[in-house]
């Protein structure tokens, strides 16, 4: 089974600039998508009905801001959204896909670079959602996947620049502490535990100064998973030739 997670930075725009190339020639079996800044009544015909389950999560106050959507080939046992936390919900950041053999979560964790409020509003995210996903993991009773962008690089060599970005969001100190942490709970960095010292992977890269071209970028983008489903990984690629957004996939094989 392929998972893929990419952060389009708009469907509709992503969506003849590689997103749909991207769908056909990988064609994921669950295929989760940050930031899609629309709803399912914006897009256009040819943009709808690509697969043949389509779970949406929207920003509930704005259109053309946040959102996350995971497409699948087949149905889900259930399907919820959000965490239960009204101010982080109505963002549209989350869509849980229960599946016979885990729970995989499709998020797109805030960025805290704009304004003081919206760091706060990150940090906050970040102390509630281990909390949500111990409940979720004990009511299920299955293993978890959770991709997305996280917004967060939490090794030096997951940046270009580490000195000089250690004190940017995304790579803050107690951003990392907090990967650290989630880490030791008992998830695993499933990039980094094929690569362990791979240096220059990266999966986000600024639309300023020809970062792109010139790999001055972030691995920000990930996907961990419960210590138990490890045996069942068979591979994981970051895709960094796809274009599309300024983020590119990862794409993870998986035996289910």
């Amino acid at each position: 089974m392929l998972i893929a997670t990419w952060n389009i930075n708009g469907f509709r725009a992503s969506f003849d600039k590689g997103l749909f190339n991207f769908m056909s020639k990988y064609s994921p079996d669950l295929l989760c998508l940050q930031e899609t800044k629309a709803h399912p009544d914006q897009l256009q015909e040819n943009q709808k009905n690509i697969y043949p389950y389509e779970h949406w999560s929207i920003c509930g106050k704005k259109k053309g801001y946040s959102g996350t959507v995971i497409f699948s080939k087949k149905p889900a046992l259930n399907i919820s959204y959000g965490m239960g936390i009204k101010k982080f919900d109505w963002e549209g950041r989350i869509v849980i896909f229960e599946h016979k053999h885990f729970i995989l979560l499709n998020i797109y964790f805030p960025n805290g670079a704009l304004t003081l409020q919206r760091h706060l509003f990150k940090q906050e995210f970040l102390k509630k959602l281990p909390a949500f996903l111990e409940e979720l993991k004990y009511k299920k009773q299955k293993e978890l996947i959770v991709v997305g962008d996280y917004n967060i690089a939490y090794k030096e060599f997951d940046v270009h620049s580490p000195k000089t970005l250690q004190n940017t969001s995304g790579f803050l100190p107690e951003e990392r502490q907090w990967f650290e942490e989630f880490l030791k709970k008992g998830f695993v960095d499933v990039y980094r535990h094929f690569y362990p010292n791979k240096t220059e992977a990266y999966t986000w890269w600024s639309l300023r100064e020809k970062a792109r071209a010139n790999n001055k970028g972030w691995r920000i983008d990930h996907i961990c998973i419960t210590e138990k489903l490890l045996a069942k990984i068979k591979s994981i690629e970051i895709l960094d030739k796809q274009l599309g957004s300024d983020h590119c996939p990862l794409i993870m094989n998986i035996e289910a």
